[in-house]
């Protein structure tokens, strides 16, 4: 059995991560800090199902805490460190960008440099499609990567840069997934499909940024798990997409949920925040030729498991804080 370290492993990636290696018969190693950016009951939610296996084992921390982190590496073996902690959310980065920085960028450095010291050969870092800016789609990671529109961008940057700099100097072979608006059960309730299955359930009205035609790439939570996890098989340093590669307008699944949910939709239209994109489109040709992986769960597939989850946990979910 191998031993793996998770960060953010309360986080809705980090958890379907961990989960993927326990059932694998793997170890696991997680930390979080089960911060208030949304509701914990969320993390706090993801957590217990990791903890009903005997391989995990949870540390509440911050990967900020360089002391925090390297007590991990000094009381465990791990054969990879897989980093998913992250604040994440484009808007919110712009509101306060020194904790994007510091936990995204800074807490990388801390974790690279542990990787270092204790001998951890293998680093996985997750980023993110926000990286490609306004450049041309689908987008490749030939593209260039070097004009972020927002501070959770940038700050993904540099640390994809760092993480380069610690293979090429330390011979840690370094896999970056670059994800496309991931959604699944337990996600966060500030993604819109979340935040638009909460309201329309209660009957509120929902805010959409923009007029509804922006595209996302839906990638299900179980499929970029997947993908994440195959990346152990790399070696020296590469990054690769893991989107759907169909884009979806915005508009549309609105639709297919007022649809499923057998309940009409009222939308609020607000201008478009200059930090998003407008399309988000996964070029999956370098995915396909490392990793011999495609998404297999299709949009409508996946919005009916997510369903299907709300429904189960109706009671307790009908509590949790609706972001705006």
């Amino acid at each position: 059995m191998k031993q793996y370290l998770v960060t953010g492993c309360a986080g809705f990636i980090g958890a379907k991560v961990a989960e993927k290696l326990l059932a694998q018969g793997q170890g696991v190693v997680g930390i979080d800090d089960l911060n208030d950016y949304y509701d914990p009951s969320l993390k706090e939610w993801r957590l217990r199902q990791l903890q009903s296996h005997d391989n995990f084992q949870f540390t509440r921390g911050d990967v900020r805490d360089r002391k925090t982190v390297e007590a991990l590496y000094q009381s465990h073996h791990f054969d990879a460190t897989f980093n998913l902690a992250a604040r994440a959310g484009v808007r919110a980065s712009v509101e306060d960008p020194w904790i994007y920085y510091q936990t995204n960028t800074e807490g990388t450095l801390n974790l690279l440099e542990c990787s270092r010291q204790y001998g951890v050969n293998k680093f996985m870092l997750a980023s993110t499609s926000s990286i490609y800016g306004m450049t041309d789609t689908p987008f490749s990671v030939s593209n260039r990567t070097d004009t972020p529109l927002s501070p959770y961008a940038a700050s993904k940057k540099a640390a994809e840069a760092m993480a380069y700099s610690y293979h090429y100097l330390y011979g840690i072979d370094v896999f970056i997934p670059r994800y496309f608006t991931v959604y699944g059960p337990a996600g966060r309730p500030d993604m819109s499909y979340f935040n638009f299955i909460l309201k329309i359930d209660k009957g509120l009205p929902i805010d959409v940024f923009g007029d509804g035609g922006q595209s996302r790439d839906f990638t299900f939570v179980d499929d970029v798990a997947d993908a994440t996890v195959r990346g152990l098989a790399l070696r020296g340093y590469h990054i690769y997409n893991v989107g759907n590669d169909r884009p979806v307008e915005l508009l549309k699944m609105i639709r297919l949920l007022e649809q499923l949910m057998e309940k009409e939709v009222k939308i609020n239209f607000h201008d478009r925040h200059p930090a998003d994109n407008l399309i988000t489109w996964a070029d999956l040709s370098e995915t396909e030729k490392l990793l011999n992986w495609k998404p297999g769960t299709p949009l409508e597939t996946g919005l009916r498991k997510v369903l299907e989850w709300y429904r189960e946990n109706r009671e307790w979910l009908s509590k949790i804080k609706i972001s705006s």
